[in-house]
């Protein structure tokens, strides 16, 4: 895949020749996205046993939900401070190692007597399950360039997955043995996973240059890329404005759904929510197509379809037809807009993937996190009507930088120029 004109690049990140990586095969790709899927999902446990946590630990609504909160508290503390040391450490072994650190903070989640502790044990969960998103650009590093959309795409169809799937295996194992069986169950599993990944995954050297990077600036340099690489903030910006248009309908979806004329329960909206499954389907399109050169022409739609799907979400406020069509729609669109600006970043700049995912998931679930605050404050205040508009305009957001994008760097795609446009 070809590099679009960049802007003349500081010191602070300076090129290191990449070792040509071995090859990949299917097996280890599936064992990734399996492994990835794992480490999410401990993430969603809490969500769908808020209840039975409180009554069982004799804790308040307000540190029940403290709860969810240290577990994207965590996760975001992880994406900065862990997911960087991909680029200078043995990337086989860091995975590894913080598989076998999330299994052990599972156990001590499952094993919590109190509230306090139990908020801590998934704080330190959440911090080391960004394993997944050291596994995701190793994945990138290892596929060849014409098979990178396609490797990615199947990685994070498990970290997609696991978040679907997490909450549903939560509720069902607590019908089984309480609410601390899933910590339990996946504690194991998580285990059994880092050993696999240790045994199949390769090693890779390290990029020639990076073992001299302090922590500390191993951690600035991360910012560094924000600022030397204009492509990547772009698409950083994309990617919050879309998590904040999808985030905005995860978190009013169960507030209409327990109102007339739907009147669902706890069961009925976890289950549909499996409908976001779909997902998938748009993610390895987008990989496929982006693998074929057509990666700018794959944004583009996912955006535009990001913001149609808010039309048939605003006439789903009495209908479960219209409702699950633009639940579709915006799974569809999410997901395949963040695989193809997912293959545009990791082509920028091979031996600094980890910092440069870094910084970009940083962003990604900053605008996750903002799109709920503002859903819950437009909830009380405008009802659906004001959801779905804010919905719609987070999205158009996300197709205006798009669009943005194309202007700025249509120069370089032009014959003569040198580069060619994605």
């Amino acid at each position: 895949m070809a590099h679009s004109t960049h802007e003349t690049r500081s010191r602070a990140v300076p090129r290191v020749s990449v070792p040509e990586p071995p090859s990949l095969g299917r097996g280890p790709v599936l064992l990734m996205a399996l492994a990835a899927a794992l480490s999410c999902a401990g993430n969603y446990f809490a969500q769908p046993l808020l209840d039975i946590i409180e009554v069982n630990l004799h804790i308040g609504v307000t540190a029940a939900g403290l709860i969810v909160t240290a577990a994207q508290a965590g996760y975001a503390l992880g994406l900065i401070l862990l997911v960087p040391l991909g680029d200078v450490l043995d990337r086989r072994r860091l995975a590894v190692g913080l598989f076998a650190l999330t299994a052990f903070f599972l156990l001590a989640t499952a094993a919590a007597p109190t509230g306090p502790l139990l908020i801590a044990g998934t704080l330190l969960t959440a911090l080391a399950s960004v394993g997944a998103q050291v596994v995701v650009p190793f994945a990138a590093t290892l596929a060849a360039p014409a098979e990178r959309g396609r490797t990615v795409g199947v990685v994070m169809s498990g970290v997609l997955l696991g978040g679907l799937f997490g909450r549903l295996a939560a509720g069902a194992l607590s019908e089984l043995g309480g609410w601390r069986t899933v910590y339990w169950v996946n504690a194991l599993l998580m285990a059994v996973m880092a050993i696999l990944l240790h045994r199949r995954l390769p090693r890779l050297p390290r990029p020639d240059g990076t073992a001299t990077i302090p922590y500390t600036g191993l951690l600035r340099s991360t910012l560094a890329l924000l600022r030397q690489e204009p492509l990547l903030r772009r698409r950083a910006a994309i990617g919050a404005f879309s998590m904040a248009s999808y985030s905005v309908q995860l978190t009013a979806l169960t507030f209409l759904l327990t109102r007339p004329p739907f009147r669902w329960n706890a069961a009925a909206i976890g289950l549909f929510g499996l409908v976001g499954v779909i997902g998938v389907v748009g993610m390895n399109i987008a990989a496929r197509l982006g693998d074929r050169g057509r990666v700018q022409a794959v944004s583009g739609t996912a955006a535009a379809l990001l913001t149609l799907a808010w039309v048939p979400l605003l006439a789903g406020e009495s209908s479960l037809l219209w409702l699950t069509v633009g639940v579709i729609l915006l799974n569809i669109a999410q997901q395949a807009g963040l695989n193809s600006s997912q293959n545009v970043i990791y082509a920028l700049r091979p031996e600094a993937r980890n910092r440069i995912n870094s910084a970009f998931m940083t962003l990604f679930f900053m605008g996750g996190a903002a799109g709920a605050a503002l859903a819950s404050v437009v909830w009380s205040r405008a009802g659906w009507s004001g959801i779905c508009l804010l919905g719609g305009a987070l999205a158009a957001g996300s197709l205006v930088l798009w669009i943005l994008e194309r202007v700025r760097t249509a120069p370089a795609a032009r014959p003569g120029t040198g580069a060619v446009s994605r």
